[in-house]
Parts: C-alpha cells; sequence; structure tokens
C-alpha cells in the first residue's frame, strides 16, 4: 500500500521492524536499565524467545498485529506442553515486559498483554524444615578436615541471615561484620541489605576463618568467605550436595534445598511473633505481598493443629 504525503507524492507505507533485533534491543534495555537479576534476566530473554519462535510458526512478523486472544493462545499452548503455573505466569511477566519496551520505542501504539491474567496465580505453599530438623541438622558434629568445618559455617549462616544461595555462595570478607554480628548482602537487582546474624552462626564463621579457611587456601587470598582447596567460591550446584549430605548424616527424612531453609527462616520467625515488615527487610523482598506467603504456612499449621485437637473435629470421626 502506498500512502500520500503532504504534497501529494506517494510514499511506501513503512515496513514492520523484524522481530530478531527488536528482541536483541530487549535485552539490552532490560540489562541496562532495569536493574534485574542475572536469573531473572535469562529468565525473561528465555521466555521472549519463545513467543518469537511461535509467532514465527503463526507466520506473524509485525509486533503491532499481537491481539489479546493470539497472547492468550500463546499461553494456552504452553500449559498444554506441561508448563507449571507459575513458569506460565513468568512467561506472560516477560511478553507483558516485551510489549511495553515496544510501545516505549514506539514500535506499538499499545500493549496487548495488559488485559491479560495468567491462568493460575496462586502460589503454592513454600516447603519448610521444622524447627527440630534444623536444629538437628546445624548441630551435626563436625568431623576432622577444613571441608567440613566450612560446610557446617556455611549451613549456620544460611539459615541464620535466610539467605539465597548465591548469596551465601558469594558472600565477601568485606560484607561481614562479625564483632557487631551483622552482613551485608547484594541480593536481587543489586539491592543492597543488612541482616543481623545470631551468636551461633558468628561463632561457627569465625572458628571456620582462623582455622580452616588458612587451610583451604594454602597462603593465598580470597576476598570470598567460602572457599574451596582451588581457593575459589563453591558453585550452587556443590553447595546442594554439601547440604543434602549433611542431612542425610543427620538422618533426615526430607532432604532439604537451600531454599527450604531460607523459607525455613522466614517460617520459624514469624511463628514467633517477628512482624512481616521485619521478615521482608531480613528476606530482602521488594514486595511484602511475596513475604506474605509464609503467614499462609503458619495458618496451615494452625489448621492441620486445630483439625488434630479440637474436641468438636474429634467427635465427629
Amino acid at each position: 500500500m502506498k500512502r500520500h504525503d503532504v504534497v501529494g507524492r506517494m510514499e511506501p507505507e513503512a515496513e514492520p521492524l523484524p522481530l530478531e533485533p527488536l528482541v536483541a534491543r530487549y535485552g539490552d534495555d532490560l540489562r541496562i536499565a532495569r536493574g534485574l537479576s542475572q536469573h531473572t534476566l535469562s529468565a525473561y530473554r528465555r521466555d521472549v524467545k519463545v513467543f518469537q519462535q511461535y509467532l514465527r510458526d503463526q507466520q506473524l512478523h509485525d509486533p503491532s498485529q499481537v491481539s489479546p486472544p493470539l497472547l492468550a493462545a500463546f499461553l494456552e499452548r504452553l500449559h498444554r506442553e506441561g508448563l507449571a503455573p507459575s513458569s506460565r505466569a513468568r512467561a506472560l511477566a516477560a511478553v507483558r515486559s516485551f510489549f511495553r519496551f515496544l510501545k516505549q520505542e514506539g514500535v506499538v501504539s499499545a500493549n496487548p498483554a495488559v488485559s491479560l491474567r495468567s491462568a493460575s496465580r496462586a502460589r503454592s505453599l513454600p516447603k519448610t524444615l521444622s524447627l527440630e530438623d534444623v536444629t538437628t541438622l546445624l548441630d551435626l558434629p563436625v568431623r576432622a578436615g577444613p571441608e567440613d568445618h566450612r560446610d557446617r559455617a556455611m549451613v549456620e549462616m544460611l539459615y541464620a541471615a535466610g539467605l539465597r544461595v548465591s548469596e551465601l555462595i558469594a558472600l565477601r570478607m568485606d560484607q561481614c561484620n562479625l564483632d557487631v554480628g551483622y552482613i551485608g548482602i547484594t541480593g536481587k537487582g543489586d539491592k543492597q541489605r543488612v541482616v543481623p546474624i545470631g551468636r551461633p552462626a558468628v561463632e561457627a564463621v569465625q572458628a571456620y576463618l582462623s582455622g580452616a579457611r588458612p587451610m583451604l587456601l594454602k597462603h593465598r587470598s580470597s576476598r570470598f568467605v567460602f572457599v574451596t582447596r582451588r581457593g575459589t567460591p563453591l558453585t550452587r550446584q556443590a553447595f546442594w550436595k554439601l547440604l543434602r549430605a549433611r542431612a542425610q548424616r543427620a538422618g533426615i527424612a526430607r532432604l532439604p534445598s537451600p531454599h527450604m531453609l531460607r523459607h525455613s527462616f522466614a517460617t520459624h520467625l514469624l511463628q514467633r511473633g517477628a512482624d512481616l515488615r521485619s521478615v521482608q527487610a531480613m528476606l530482602g523482598h521488594a514486595d511484602i505481598a511475596t513475604t506474605q506467603i509464609y503467614t499462609h504456612v503458619d495458618a496451615a499449621q494452625l489448621k492441620k493443629i486445630h483439625t488434630a485437637c479440637f474436641p468438636r473435629n474429634k467427635s465427629r470421626r
């Protein structure tokens, strides 16, 4: 099609921008301007590329032609492919963010994803360990060798501060003030927070720093607190394995993941009267709604106790 300009000449209608460079520019925008964590960045880029492939399958190359029904069909395909509700919700968030970027760039006039909601926004309750299991895990006797002293200190620190595993393995010496009992954490989106740790964690880390860490480093230097014999920080996978190995040694039937200890930290604080805002600050949640999931855990426990103990329940069995 052609259009007339103000003096009557015929000009070709502007061709739609190809998707490939738009997706690349969106990735750059996420990295530079949005302040998202590396994990979220990778997930959003992956989701948008899946969406890009879906548009190719539909032989659609102009993002301005994307409609809410087409997006709903995309989410339905993800559902048929077996993606969990949480993964579909994240994919929708990524596509919504992509079209927000396209609107800012003037590529589209409206965001077709604004009115859409994921099929299920319900969040499953986080898995936690009981206080008894956590105590058994933390009180596991230390074996000879620097690694076991390091591992005990890491597990103690993970639970004491409610850390993400990525925050634990990246913890630097200059982030620790053990004399006062605080650590500084750089969390998701480079957000800073200060978290107190208790005396058991302080003592475990001090013992590791004075004995096991120098043995592991062998006169080398490292800015990281927890190191291997190569002088490098542990990987997420290595910590996952050592945590499960310690849980097996402790005889804990439910083998924990690192995030289960973070969930347990929050749940145990709330069960003992901590206020939600304080727990939010210690966990580094940007939105208090994220922290409120732990109040549901407590409510579920209360329901279980009520069902088991309330006399009227027993009388109707």
